[in-house]
């Protein structure tokens, strides 16, 4: 899989690589790649930590737009690395993986350690992309399916793998499956543990396209969100993510409020737009204040002063029309 090349890599306990790059697209690596990207006590750590730092670290996420997680290697992610787990004190390990919330969750924490590796990428409010190969078993398909959209390769095998073992999924797929399969469907799959290829996993819902080269087609992906609105992109996500499975009520409210929210930020773009034709716009982070950035005005700022009192001035009179 291609990686990006930056100088500001942050390791994650020799697990995870947060990537960032100049054009806020964040790229989060898996690697563990001699175990497959198997998940040990140190890849669970991890993964939540990235998590939690991309959503609470205001150096990460000042200008974050996307996240893409990928694994380095030869597969995505394996699911459980047992051996691992269990020889390095069973009884430990479980309590630490089970005990709810984690240390992860924040305040607000609803998941333990082995949901929040799935759970926490649906709290931030940027899009994230998985770019899966190879294999993404068991917790890896879990992973996988915390994301908003999946690209694939189509010879890439899937499988909820742990009734092998006679288990349950229990890292957050009673909430993702429910988003994208059949109820018929994630039973078959799940009681099963069948294995199958990403053409497949596109049909059934699973991915959200197979493509010789997820990556590619993530950047894609991500480039065109980069033009839209933060703040609309954040918002659809809250919106269908706590309306997708509630009651008519609960759905047209958080439509009226979110957008309510989005409005006053379109109407202040407008009336700015309207002063300074010539500026170009950006919008920054979530619900953000905006920030321009025009040779021609920063030259009317030295001859008549406040460039932000003339704006906000005549927004202010504008307003009250």
């Amino acid at each position: 899989m291609p990686m990006f090349e930056a100088n500001n890599v942050i390791n994650i306990q020799n697990r995870v690589k947060i990537i960032p790059t100049d054009d806020g697209i964040i790229h989060v690596l898996l690697s563990r790649p001699t175990k497959l990207n198997s998940l040990d006590m140190p890849m669970f750590e991890a993964i939540a930590d990235a998590a939690s730092r991309l959503k609470n670290d205001p150096t990460l996420n000042k200008n974050m737009r996307v996240i893409l997680l990928s694994g380095e290697g030869r597969a995505f992610c394996t699911g459980l690395d047992a051996k691992s787990v269990t020889l390095s004190g069973p009884t430990k390990n479980l309590d630490k993986l089970l005990e709810r919330p984690s240390e992860f969750g924040g305040e607000d924490g609803l998941g333990n350690l082995a949901q929040d590796v799935c759970y926490l990428w649906r709290g931030l409010p940027v899009p994230v992309i998985t770019c899966l190969h190879g294999m993404c078993f068991g917790g890896g398909l879990q992973v996988a399916l915390g994301a908003d959209m999946r690209f694939s390769t189509p010879d890439c095998r899937f499988s909820i793998m742990e009734s092998r073992w006679g288990l349950i999924p229990d890292m957050g797929a009673s909430l993702t499956l429910r988003e994208l399969v059949r109820i018929d469907v994630a039973k078959e799959l799940t009681m099963t543990g069948r294995i199958v290829d990403g053409l497949e996993a596109e049909k059934i819902g699973l991915v959200t396209r197979c493509v010789d080269d997820p990556m590619e087609e993530a950047m894609k992906v991500a480039k065109e969100i980069i033009e839209r609105s933060p703040d609309s992109v954040a918002a659809t996500k809250e919106l269908f993510q706590s309306t997708w499975v509630a009651d008519e009520d609960t759905c047209l409210k958080k439509e009226t409020d979110l957008q309510m929210k989005l409005i006053a930020t379109w109407y202040e773009y407008q009336c700015l737009f309207l002063y300074f034709p010539q500026v170009h716009f950006h919008f920054y982070g979530f619900y953000s204040n905006l920030h321009f950035t025009c040779k021609q005005c920063f030259m009317q700022q030295e001859s008549s002063g406040s460039l932000w009192e003339t704006v906000w001035g005549k927004f202010a009179i504008l307003s009250k029309k």
